[in-house]
């Protein structure tokens, strides 16, 4: 088993260089990952370096102890919190056990002390990984799992097979409580093992991600969890639309959970939400083609498909599948998957020994198809005309020339496509750093606000902005922050706490932190080095 990994966070230098000497950690299944010296650095630290247990100190500059572990609980809350201080209050020690902190420990720290803490709390995080990676335990879940009707019910509402009146029959009969003003799918999906060092099988990983799935989901929405098709399917009831975003939250937290306790990418599909129980296939559809978007998006993380599918209208396409295959490669696939879709369709022209103009309306359906998905995307003006589709299809007269005229097509297509999208990531880019700039002033501004004036969800927002700017949100924030205050630092007389106003930031002795970071020096003593006497 791997190391445990430990962030030390304390204002003095001093003492967390101690604490981290003071203590053989390899010795004890620790490993010390990332130091912090107040509670902001330490909560982006946390978000990098995912820690299984924090020390932290209760009095610190910026953001306290307390404060820090309440907002890291809510984003980590299995993370392991050790609290020590050198108050021994009653009011600290009740809102450390109310933190759910893991012990509360008095300065000065004894070695022998904290080793014995840090012992105890490896046996609790032991125990954790033994309960999530019990293969008994897991065959036992994996038999026991739901009935084969109450199953066999699930996969029918997800493919549409059933009609009103039998959902409420067979929920009934079978004690599912289907009652929820909203539904929403999503398919949760591991990559292969491909170097075989997973002790689990694939069944049983399917099994321990359901368990997964269902214990994160509880405590927030009515959720049923299925295996199927190797994946794991969530169906979920929600009280509002707007729950919808939390769901998409909860599912991207997963998949990071996933990908650290299994060792293996995780990726998330999401559908849209709808009022109606049978329209729970239609997210369904959509989940899955959500999830297909993961060979071009980041790994770990949950895609909506609202994020990622053009929203001025619905691709409609003919019901074979061998087409539906073939425009979901011009979407998502690449050159060799596009020919071997063309040489699937060809193949069953082959088989079928219909006419030649019957074979020629095949390809003018094929074509309509296709133009169709290219005005989705925006594209048909680099289409060839249909007249001029008409004409040439006129022309073929073999099954290998049916072939050529398909893929030269498709793979046009593809490449419009995908410039289409390079340049739409490209604009959004732009329009976030753009608003960024325009309100960096705004002390509130955040992820959550740009999202809303661009109309995208969290997780998709940072993936591309990181991809078009090369750095976070935060960190592009305050890049623009301190470039506007080193020019009002060099061209002005404002003071430092009125710059710091000026710039976003409510706390000047924040400002005066954050810029030093960044400059290595205060801002008095920069504008000192670099105003002309």
């Amino acid at each position: 088993m791997e190391l445990y990994k430990v962030m030390l966070v304390d204002d003095e230098a001093d003492a967390r260089e101690a604490i981290a000497k003071c203590v053989d950690w390899e010795a004890i299944g620790y490993r010390v990952v990332a130091e912090a010296e107040n509670g902001e650095d330490a909560l982006e630290k946390a978000e990098l370096y995912t820690p299984d247990v924090v020390l932290t100190d209760i009095q610190m500059p910026f953001m306290d102890g307390l404060t820090f572990c309440r907002k890291l609980k809510e984003i980590m809350p299995e993370t392991r919190i050790i609290i020590f201080s050198g108050y021994d209050e009653f009011e600290y020690a009740q809102e450390a056990i109310r933190l759910e902190a893991e012990e509360y420990i008095l300065k000065p720290i004894n070695a022998d002390e904290l080793i014995k803490v840090f012992e105890r709390i490896k046996e609790r995080l032991d125990d954790d990984f033994d309960r999530r990676h019990n293969i008994e335990q897991l065959n036992r879940f994996y038999e026991d799992s739901l009935p084969i009707l109450k199953e066999q019910f699930l996969v029918n509402l997800l493919e549409g097979r059933l009609g009103a009146d039998q959902i409420e029959r067979d929920a009934a009969d079978y004690g599912m409580k289907l009652d929820a003003s909203f539904y929403s799918v999503g398919i949760l999906t591991q990559e292969e093992d491909t170097d075989g060092k997973q002790p689990l099988s694939a069944g049983l990983l399917g099994v321990s991600l359901r368990n997964l799935a269902e214990e994160r989901l509880a405590d927030y929405f009515d959720c049923m969890c299925m295996n199927y098709l190797g994946s794991v399917v969530v169906i979920v009831g929600l009280k509002s639309t707007q729950a919808h975003n939390r769901f998409i939250s909860s599912m991207d937290q997963i998949c990071k959970t996933s990908k650290k306790q299994y060792g293996l990418d995780t990726t998330a599909g999401i559908g849209k939400v709808y009022g109606n129980i049978r329209d729970i296939s239609r997210s369904y559809s959509e989940a899955r083609e959500a999830s297909m978007y993961r060979m071009l998006l980041a790994d770990n993380q949950a895609i909506y498909i609202g994020d990622v599918e053009p929203k001025s209208s619905e691709v409609t396409t003919l019901d074979e599948q061998l087409i539906e295959n073939l425009l979901r490669q011009i979407k998502i696939g690449d050159s060799a998957s596009i020919r071997e879709a063309v040489d699937d369709i060809v193949g069953h022209m082959k088989k079928s020994s219909v006419s030649m103009p019957l074979l020629r309306m095949w390809c003018i359906e094929i074509a309509i198809e296709l133009n169709r998905l290219a005005a989705v995307y925006r594209v048909e003006q680099e289409q060839e005309k249909p007249e001029e589709l008409f004409d040439k299809i006129e022309l073929l007269h073999s099954f290998d020339e049916m072939s050529e005229w398909i893929l030269k097509l498709s793979e046009n297509l593809m490449h419009c496509i995908r410039q289409n999208r390079q340049d739409a990531t490209k604009v959004l880019g732009e329009k976030a750093t753009a608003y960024i700039r325009d309100h960096f002033k705004d002390s509130h501004l955040s992820v959550d606000m740009v999202c809303q004036h661009l109309g995208v969800g969290t997780t998709y927002f940072s993936s591309i902005f990181k991809k078009e700017t090369g750095m976070n949100f935060v960190a592009y924030l305050t890049k623009i922050r301190m470039e506007e205050a080193v020019s009002l630092l060099e061209n002005t007389d404002e003071k430092s706490y009125v710059i710091a106003g000026m710039v976003g930031y409510e706390e000047p002795t924040y400002f005066s932190y954050v810029f030093k970071k960044q400059f290595g020096v205060s801002p008095a003593k920069y504008r000192q080095k670099n105003t002309p006497e």
